[in-house]
């Protein structure tokens, strides 16, 4: 746990009693603050008193006696209008921050020279942010992984100069990190998000580019005109920048050309690294990813061994294009995580000869987006609520059946790609594919819960052999 010292001997109101919520106040509490602590769930009010937390009722609250409102990045801070905490903070003169602003003055405080790679972006952040700290643990670098990846920033070991913080940041918690000041941090995109707590496209990009901003190496990838606006005005203004795309059209930076990196980066020689057999980073969105990675290996100074040793040994994260088991020719991969159209498309992007298991609880807009990569499913199950309006999109096009429930999708999906990889002949491949573009309620408690029931219908199934790593 890293103890914030900043408010030692201070009153700090704290609203949000969730898993950070609760971290982050035990953390003021060892750096000697006096926390007054709160949430508008009773069970959370109660989970905190059962921790040793000192609980106020805000509403009631002497603000003026508090140094700082610490927040929980969940809650509205600006939109659709600012939390009732919030509205009494500004009218007392107290300042709203949440844990990454306090891990922020801990570092500034206690190793400035600790290297700190802030990762944001509207996509990939938490694929890029675990490649990142895989790459540096394996080369033998101290890493510290947390943010908005799962893992409360505050609970991490406390800055050291050797030790290196590889950090996830939602726009939520830049908007609470007014000191935000990386090594290096890293924007990976933009596309329309979370525009009912940012107000507008303009206000969330201006949050996002914040972190780069305040960065001392920015890392952009440029393949959306936000980023490129945010790239070409820091450069503009002095900022060290460094672009990635998935493309090959840079003159400098990082590119993917659908097989390889391309690194062209002053200090460093020309260098390509090969993804293509690399199944945890399939994808052109994977390859930008990877672009991201190798911008922030070569920064720290790793070899160009150390960074093929990384890349070739990253396992993925569990429920993003995770590949679980193999049947000869066939490979199941667990996509589970892409409870939207928008999210599944990468996973249909990637492979050219899908046996797609889609459906649960249905979101708006369907799976009508998605029609681009039809010509790639050879078969859709569909399960859940969503299966019938799934197959009235698929219609005639595509060739699919109402499985119904996982298990049966994946008995079925199985036995149909054996099949077609049998047909297409020596050396193809068929992919079973869970990518539900859904939510995971109707069915199962969360999407976590959905891919664990993959993998193990999967590892049912005769002669698979079970194929994750880490």
């Amino acid at each position: 746990m890293i103890p914030a010292r900043a408010f030692s001997g201070k009153s700090v109101a704290l609203f949000g009693l969730g898993g950070s919520g609760r971290a982050t106040a035990r953390a003021l509490q060892e750096g000697g603050a006096e926390v007054a602590a709160w949430d508008d769930n009773p069970a959370s009010v109660e989970a905190a008193i059962d921790e040793g937390i000192p609980t106020v009722d805000l509403a009631s609250a002497d603000w003026t006696r508090f140094a700082a409102l610490v927040l929980s990045p969940g809650v509205p801070l600006t939109h659709p209008r600012p939390h009732w905490t919030v509205a009494l903070a500004y009218a007392a003169g107290v300042e709203v921050i949440g844990d990454i602003e306090l891990f922020c003055r801990e570092r500034r405080a206690l190793a400035p020279e600790a290297p700190f790679v802030a990762i944001t972006g509207t996509n990939g952040k938490s694929t890029t942010t675990a490649l990142i700290a895989h790459c540096l643990a394996h080369a033998g670098r101290d890493v510290q992984l947390g943010g908005n990846i799962g893992v409360a920033v505050m609970t991490l070991a406390p800055p050291a100069p050797e030790r290196h913080y590889v950090v996830e940041c939602s726009s939520y918690q830049i908007d609470l990190a007014p000191t935000i000041e990386p090594s290096i941090g890293l924007l990976l995109n933009l596309t329309p998000d979370h525009l009912d707590r940012h107000g507008s496209m303009s206000s969330y990009a201006a949050v996002k580019a914040r972190l780069v901003a305040g960065s001392q190496l920015a890392i952009v990838g440029v393949d959306d005109p936000h980023c490129r606006q945010i790239a070409d005005e820091l450069e503009s203004e002095g900022h060290t920048v460094v672009r990635i795309s998935q493309t090959d059209g840079l003159d400098a930076g990082v590119g993917f050309d659908g097989r390889m990196l391309h690194r062209r980066m002053e200090g460093r020689p020309e260098a390509s690294f090969d993804l293509s057999a690399i199944g945890s980073l399939r994808g052109r969105h994977n390859g930008q990813n990877a672009a991201a990675a190798v911008a922030v290996f070569t920064a720290l100074g790793l070899s160009d061994e150390e960074i093929v040793a990384g890349l070739e040994s990253f396992p993925g994260l569990a429920h993003r294009m995770e590949e679980v088991g193999r049947a000869g020719s066939v490979l199941f991969v667990n996509d589970s995580k892409a409870t939207n159209a928008e999210a599944a498309a990468p996973a249909l992007a990637a492979f050219p000869r899908i046996h797609w298991i889609a459906g649960g609880l249905p979101k708006e807009g369907g799976i009508g987006s998605l029609s681009p990569f039809f010509p790639r499913i050879a078969k859709a199950y569909l399960i859940g609520e969503a299966a019938p309006s799934f197959a009235a999109t698929l219609g005639k096009r595509i060739p699919y059946e109402i499985s119904g429930t996982l298990e049966v999708a994946v008995e079925r999906a199985a036995a149909d790609a054996a099949v077609d990889a049998a047909a297409q002949g020596e050396g193809a491949e068929a992919v079973v594919l869970l990518s539900p573009a859904c939510a995971s309620f109707d069915q199962f408690r969360n999407f976590e819960v959905r891919g664990d029931a993959f993998r193990d219908a999967v590892r049912k199934l005769p002669d698979v052999a079970m194929i994750r790593k880490g």
